[in-house]
């Protein structure tokens, strides 16, 4: 779509305005996710997230719209501070389970997520352009060839929308009883009122919360560095140190890590964070995906069906290991707050993740421009040096996965948490 703008003077620097448009989305969210998670707290999950999901019909329509560069960026920094569904969402799937079940509840959320890892690639690579890939029934000269963007775009407002109506039906987890608010699934929780609620300390001031809080933000770095690099890395002519892969190729890819990662989320994740616990899960995996990360600069070695399958195999890896990372952590950050804050907290949380995440996008396609200009360097040529610096960020947070950084709530200590 960048390539198409014709904003890029050269080839190489196409990752690089790329990654602009990418970091937009995050600008907004990490300017509105504090408000629309104390909006969670006061008036309920159920608007919020009715709202955010109305907002990507409206914006992401407008973004498959967009005719220059200015416009895509404008439309996705729209889309990301309008959006403020993701933390609500947490805190509602964690308020439906009993806290035994709640590995179960965000491991579905992760899972969700999969569910869009794998349509939205695929869609992405094979609705985009149609002109070029369905001449027979999308023509040269109409609309869809003004607009070779708008058709996937199109697909997931149209699904969106009627996502937003099912939400109509969705029962709301936060309930006022006498100044007092409680889930309506834990109703052995005891009531927390409202001079109770005034006596707890900021979420500022919980050092469970906020060291979770930042080493969930140095993997969502890495996670997000990652995805930008990834695609337009393999995207890449093989001279520029790239795969030469079609959008169609890269689509499906990512479309069997996702259905790899639901699978994994839902039938096995729960069993290993429950025999491992949470916390030691994640350093196990986060310590294993450097060396498989390092290992990608080595396929441009390869070709065909041998690229593809280690390709393969290496995505789903590398997917479910963070996702093991970031659900962990998830499930740190909404045990350690009450209810009557828990909005707020994952507000915060995602203000946190997006201010870093506006680096990871534009900072991952600089960086990767910036490779393909040094392919004959001595040391660390082409994507080699990529890869090491993802590297670097995700070691980053191993450590502080590690005591005495890494907090945990005291007064209600899970079993086998750590």
């Amino acid at each position: 779509m960048v390539k198409d703008f014709n904003v890029a003077e050269s080839e190489e620097d196409i990752s690089a305005y790329a990654g602009y448009v990418g970091s937009s989305f995050m600008l907004g969210r990490s300017l509105t996710s504090i408000l629309w998670g104390i909006m969670s707290d006061r008036y309920g999950r159920k608007p919020v997230i009715i709202i955010g999901v109305m907002t990507v019909v409206v914006f992401n329509t407008l973004f498959g719209l967009s005719t220059n560069l200015w416009m895509a960026i404008s439309m996705r920094f729209f889309l990301g501070s309008l959006n403020g569904l993701l933390g609500p969402v947490k805190a509602y799937t964690t308020e439906i389970f009993i806290e035994e079940k709640q590995a179960l509840g965000l491991s579905s959320v992760v899972a969700a997520w999969g569910v869009g890892l794998v349509i939205g690639p695929a869609l992405g690579g094979y609705l985009a352009q149609p002109t070029l890939k369905y001449p027979h029934l999308f023509p040269k000269d109409s609309f869809w060839d003004k607009f070779p963007y708008f058709l996937p775009c199109f697909v997931i407002s149209v699904f969106a929308f009627v996502v937003a109506i099912a939400c109509i039906w969705l029962p709301e987890t936060l309930h006022y009883h006498n100044g007092s608010k409680e889930s309506n699934d834990n109703v052995e929780a005891a009531e927390v009122d409202s001079s109770e609620i005034k006596k707890d300390k900021s979420i500022f001031l919980n050092w469970p919360l906020m060291s979770s809080i930042i080493v969930y933000c140095v993997f969502s770095l890495h996670d997000i560095a990652y995805q930008e690099v990834f695609s337009l890395w393999a995207v890449s002519p093989r001279r520029l140190g790239g795969l030469n892969f079609t959008t169609n190729d890269v689509g499906n890819v990512m479309a069997i890590s996702g259905f790899a990662m639901m699978i994994y989320q839902l039938a096995l994740y729960p069993s290993l964070q429950k025999a491992c616990g949470p916390v030691n899960l994640a350093r196990i995996t986060g310590a294993l995906s450097i060396p498989l990360l390092q290992s990608y600069p080595f396929m441009t070695l390869l070709s065909g069906s041998t690229l593809y399958l280690v390709l393969n195999i290496a995505s789903i890896l590398r997917y479910l290991m963070f996702e093991t990372i970031s659900t962990g952590l998830f499930l740190l950050q909404n045990r350690a707050v009450e209810q009557h804050q828990r909005g707020a907290a994952n507000g915060f949380a995602m203000t946190a993740m997006s201010a870093f995440k506006i680096i990871g996008p534009a900072g991952g396609g600089a960086l990767l421009a910036w490779s393909q200009k040094r392919l004959s360097a001595s040391f660390l040529p082409g994507t080699h040096v990529v890869f090491l610096v993802l590297n670097i960020v995700e070691g980053v947070g191993v450590i502080l996965m590690f005591k005495p950084f890494l907090g945990e709530k005291k007064e209600k200590p899970m079993e086998q948490l750590q």
